[in-house]
């Protein structure tokens, strides 16, 4: 029988343990998801739910680094292409809807720098489990564009919209134990548990009931379902934002390590 996860070769794919698929996030630029891996991240959702051996999903990053998110070569080709940013929103909404309707329950093991694509898996997470001093960060506003991707469907449940406005209109990094006061993640542990509390949380999950945890997963999600609209807007408006001159300004500014100056349109 052909391993149906053969396609997915942008991401690494592990069975450390019997029921268990740990997905590895390895790239260049601590793990930055270009095109190749955003479209896989997209994708692998279904296959997962399919897939009967599988009883929990425990999703990290390689090296110092849970992922930096969407790599910059990434983000120009979209700027460049209206043909590109239709695919790339496409491929946001599939993710986080996709992450969503997974029946399998989804452990995530956030150390070092968490931002973009790579966070929205990470805190869209049944279970999130962060080391201290990782380094929590939405940059969408600091980049040009609407906070899109995971952040309006997920953080105001998450933290409260109080929270929720204050990290996601300033770009300010959240540690791990910021992260975990405000609830933003489920669990705070020492850097160099992140890996193993996540397998033992895989672990529980491997030997629970299967349907029981599905069906909670599948109810408990229905509080994401009904921010769906507010999701889709934000997802359009990030990526209209991809057309216009500020995020010009903020991939130059992220590349040069300096404040960017906007000057598009006020609306």
């Amino acid at each position: 029988m052909s391993d149906p996860y053969a396609p997915f070769d942008a991401v690494h794919i592990e069975r450390p343990e019997e029921g268990v698929l740990r997905i590895v996030l390895d790239g260049p630029n601590l793990n930055a998801v270009g095109r190749a891996e955003h479209q896989q991240l997209a994708d692998i959702w279904p296959v997962i739910d399919r897939d009967e051996s599988v009883r929990a999903v425990v999703v990290q990053g390689a090296g110092k680094a849970f992922s930096a998110g969407g790599s910059f070569d990434m983000i120009e080709e979209m700027v460049a292409d209206p043909v590109v940013r239709t695919t790339v929103l496409r491929e946001a909404r599939d993710l986080v809807y996709n992450v969503i309707n997974c029946s399998k329950p989804v452990v995530s093991a956030i150390h070092g720098p968490a931002v973009g694509a790579g966070l929205a898996v990470g805190l869209l997470a049944d279970i999130s489990i962060a080391g201290r001093k990782a380094k929590i960060v939405d940059g969408h506003t600091r980049l040009g564009v609407a906070a899109g991707d995971h952040a309006v469907i997920s953080w105001p449940l998450l933290c409260g919209m109080a929270k929720a406005k204050y990290y996601l209109l300033t770009c300010d990094a959240l540690t791990g134990e910021e992260a975990e006061r405000i609830g933003l993640v489920s669990l705070c542990v020492d850097d160099d548990q992140v890996h193993e509390k996540a397998m033992e949380v895989a672990r529980k999950l491997v030997v629970a009931s299967p349907s029981a945890t599905a069906w909670t997963k599948q109810s408990l999600n229905h509080w994401y379902r009904s921010a769906g609209p507010a999701f889709d807007a934000s997802l359009a408006l990030e990526f209209y934002g991809f057309g216009l001159p500020d995020v010009q300004e903020g991939v130059a500014a992220h590349r040069e390590k300096r404040a960017p100056t906007f000057t598009g349109p006020v609306v």
